[in-house]
């Protein structure tokens, strides 16, 4: 039994401010992504590369996840680290924009500062995101996860289209000084809604076992990453992780160009492609949700069956595009593109659900290091998939004369690696599952967790 324990389970409410949480990270996040990003390239007509660069350094240094997660559980509580990331955070999105300020009138000096703010980013999200999941894995009740994280990441979504638009409007006229107070309102603001959604609400852990024989001191980052890393399930949910997360995020970059280059679309209708997308993500994410839930004692499939199915789906989809590539227009693009998005959406819903089930497997009191060992893998994938699409795209072009089948090549690469990443799904977790038999007496919660563990 673990030293530390809670008192009671998440409700919907509690949920809601968690996802609260996750808005205001994506608020400082998009921010210092997207507007960042546009005003370097336009407004200081820098090379796109730079912005590039940065927010593949803020994703790269997300291998710290796990070091955070660790840290958490060292503690026994979340919400310092949480409140530790979010400050963290808006520190780094404000130290961006004064560096992009900077660059006006001293490039040099403004892409140092803002080489050590992309960092600080990196490290805020680390901690505040991981520690967050690990809250919403320990206190929210099995049968409520799928639906769970479909909150928590849809109002993350709402995080990004209210900042993105209320940003949008107030950085008109554009000028430095505006660019640096309106960073400055939405970091303060974001850190104060944190505040306001934590207050009270995770308690304080209350030892439930004074005679446990569990010894009380903690071992060293490196002894409890080697445990969690000899476990067979957290090793290959990590691969899993980075597979899927790799072919998820390779076709971020090349999708609106295929749409131009191959089907003629104007910079507008690839925009609003984009929408059709993640419109399709929206309903996979809450046909998962649905599905992984309890609705009248039923449950429409497990979340292994619609992490594979997810899966597989999306790798069909891409098989849709490569053949979207060989024919062109006559082709159903646009609706291989929103079948693409419910594919993906489910997969990935269902991926963070098993996700939290599986982070509390294994050795106690490591939750934290598992869930930043995954976190770390998915962020590593976003960091390099946008480069390994883009590049993969232009050898494709070298070796390949016509448009349409390089882009084609490429496509099939990434169904290929979903493909793989059904396979490794398929698989996690089987060898435990055959061996555990649960005590009769073992409670409800733990009959519900050996329920999705076999299903």
């Amino acid at each position: 039994m673990s030293r530390n324990t809670l008192t009671h389970s998440f409700g919907w409410g509690s949920i809601a401010r968690l996802g609260l949480v996750q808005a205001a990270l994506g608020a400082i996040v998009v921010l210092t992504t997207s507007t960042l990003n546009r005003v370097m390239v336009v407004e200081l007509a820098l090379p796109a590369l730079l912005p590039g660069m940065l927010v593949a350094m803020h994703y790269l240094v997300q291998v710290t996840r796990p070091r955070m997660g660790f840290g958490s559980d060292v503690g026994g509580r979340r919400t310092p680290w949480i409140i530790g990331g979010m400050a963290v955070l808006a520190t780094g999105g404000v130290l961006a924009a004064i560096a992009t300020a900077w660059m006006t009138s001293n490039r040099p000096a403004g892409i140092a500062l803002a080489v050590f703010a992309f960092l600080l980013i990196g490290l805020g999200v680390s901690a505040c995101g991981t520690a967050l999941l690990v809250l919403l894995t320990k206190r929210v009740d099995p049968n409520r996860r799928a639906a769970a994280a479909t909150i928590v990441w849809l109002m993350m979504i709402v995080g990004f289209a209210v900042t993105a638009g209320v940003v949008g409007k107030l950085l008109d006229p554009y000028s430095p000084a505006r660019l640096v107070a309106v960073t400055i309102g939405v970091a303060v603001s974001a850190f104060a809604l944190t505040l306001l959604a934590l207050y009270r609400l995770e308690g304080k852990p209350v030892v439930a076992d004074s005679t446990s024989a569990e010894p009380a001191a903690k071992p060293a980052f490196r002894i409890a990453f080697a445990q969690v890393w000899s476990e067979p399930s957290a090793r290959q949910f990590t691969l899993f992780i980075f597979i899927s997360m790799l072919a998820y995020s390779a076709q971020d970059l090349i999708l609106e160009p295929f749409a131009g280059s191959v089907f003629g679309y104007t910079p507008g209708q690839s925009t609003s492609l984009s929408g059709t997308q993640h419109g399709g993500v929206l309903l996979g994410m809450l046909l998962a949700a649905l599905a992984g839930s309890n609705f009248g004692g039923k449950r429409f499939g497990s979340l292994r069956a619609w992490t594979v199915g997810g899966c597989l789906a999306s790798a069909v989809a891409l098989m849709g595009l490569v053949i979207a590539g060989m024919i062109g227009p006559a082709w159903p693009f646009k609706a291989t593109v929103f079948v693409m998005g419910i594919s993906n959406g489910a997969f990935s819903i269902a991926a963070i659900g098993s996700m939290m089930r599986l982070a509390g497997e294994g050795r106690k009191s490591r939750e934290g290091v598992r869930m930043g060992l995954w976190g770390g893998a998915q962020a590593v994938a976003f960091g390099i998939g946008g480069l390994v699409g883009t590049a993969a795209s232009d050898l494709a072009h070298l070796l390949i004369g016509t448009t349409g089948s390089a882009y084609a090549a490429v496509f099939a690469f990434e169904a290929i690696l979903f493909l793989v990443a059904a396979s490794m799904a398929s698989k996690i977790g089987q060898s435990e599952t055959r061996v555990a038999t649960p005590p009769s007496n073992a409670g409800s919660f733990n009959r519900m967790s050996t329920e999705q563990a076999s299903s």
